[in-house]
């Protein structure tokens, strides 16, 4: 399966904003954003004027490169939010976040999505009682999410008991009996990401 395999910070610098993808680091002064806020390259200085194709295009890509997806499974979630009732564009955010992984960052369990991602792989998530390993799963409301059992005494998952969390109204997540709840679908207001989801579905139906 195809995979991205160069250096994460290189998205952020290319997009101009911070995607997250690297936990603590991105909200420290050893950000590559904050050092180089140039695109990355040897012309990464002397940007042309962006068409209004060219804006679109880097709106899909930011999102894609901040839930670390490819463009085959990311459109996929775009015909998907087609066929349901409502803006397309919020229903498609809302499939986004909805992915295992994702939730596992937002809860707090993982320090960035793609670390939540290798947690999911690895077994350690359970939803409803049941090992998960597939990290586009799509939760529910009122799933349960919880570490398993055997897996919560390695030091990743023990140095979260206690830790006050801050997260999306939509996640509960008790950190002490490591597990939460999905208590609603994620809306537009909770997404933190300065996203402009209109110019994707502009993209898409060209």
């Amino acid at each position: 399966m195809a995979k991205y395999t160069d250096a994460d910070c290189r998205l952020c610098r290319r997009e101009g904003c911070k995607l997250f993808l690297k936990g603590d680091r991105c909200i420290s002064p050893k950000c590559a954003l904050e050092k180089r806020p140039v695109v990355p390259g040897q012309h990464g200085m002397g940007r042309k004027k962006i068409t209004d194709y060219g804006e679109q295009l880097r709106e899909k890509q930011k999102v894609k490169r901040a839930y670390g997806l490819l463009e085959k499974q990311f459109r996929g979630y775009y015909e998907k939010a087609t066929r349901m009732k409502g803006v397309v564009g919020e229903n498609m955010l809302s499939l986004l976040e909805r992915r295992l992984d994702n939730v596992i960052y937002r809860m707090g369990i993982g320090d960035s999505r793609s670390e939540s991602r290798q947690i999911v792989n690895h077994g350690h998530i359970m939803v409803n009682g049941k090992v998960v390993n597939i990290p586009s799963y799509s939760v529910k409301a009122g799933d349960e999410i919880s570490v398993k059992e055997t897996s919560q005494e390695i030091e990743k998952f023990k140095q979260l008991r206690g830790i006050k969390i801050t997260m999306p109204k939509w996640l509960q997540f008790n950190t002490n009996a490591m597990s939460g709840t999905i208590l609603d679908l994620p809306k537009r207001d909770d997404i933190d990401l300065n996203i402009r989801e209109h110019l994707i579905i502009e993209l898409y139906s060209r």
